[in-house]
């Protein structure tokens, strides 16, 4: 049986250690490191408006993924509060996706784009090519945004060592799971 090669956050999914599977580096400081990036879903629909062709992009679903082939602990600090300040990365990822997923959305539903082709087969083909790259580029925004906030919740929270910032995040990523 192949291993996963990521894991979708989901409200009753909690990491593991067994999870981190990639050697740990010696040469940075930090004892574990987790990597989360997000993947996306979309429908792509075209009509005839007059004489020309658009395309509409619907149902754009965002989803966040650990990567454990990518992810490592250092064993030796393999600690449950480290484990915890892990999870709360990846439970950070859903909460700046559930914040920001409406405004992205919007960006794209109910509004028509032109397509390119010579026929009706090439302009299908360039709809679904040019929505991807449409999206993609408010993804890759999305991610910026999260790789921020996460250099932010180490630095407060020094790894999970800062147990009242902790808990303050803490308490904001136990909303994500009720």
């Amino acid at each position: 049986m192949a291993e996963n090669t990521t894991l979708e956050w989901a409200p009753e999914f909690t990491l593991r250690w067994s999870d981190f599977q990639a050697e740990s580096n010696p040469a940075v400081f930090e004892d574990s490191h987790s990597v989360i990036k997000y993947r996306f879903t979309w429908t792509v629909n075209s009509e005839k408006i007059g004489e020309q062709i658009v395309f509409f992009i619907e149902d754009i679903r965002i989803f966040v993924e650990f990567h454990p082939l990518l992810s490592w602990v250092r064993l030796t600090a393999a600690t449950d509060s480290l484990l915890k300040h892990e999870q709360g990365t990846f439970d950070l990822a859903e909460l700046v996706k559930n914040e920001n997923i409406v405004k992205l959305q919007e960006q794209f539903y109910s509004k028509h784009f032109p397509t390119r082709g010579q026929n009706e087969e090439q302009r299908k083909q360039f709809a679904k090519e040019d929505s991807g790259k449409m999206i993609n580029a408010e993804v890759e925004k999305l991610q910026q945004l999260y790789d921020e906030k996460s250099l932010k919740y180490h630095d407060e929270t020094n790894y999970g060592l800062n147990v009242e910032q902790q808990s303050k995040y803490d308490l904001l990523f136990m909303k994500l799971k009720q």
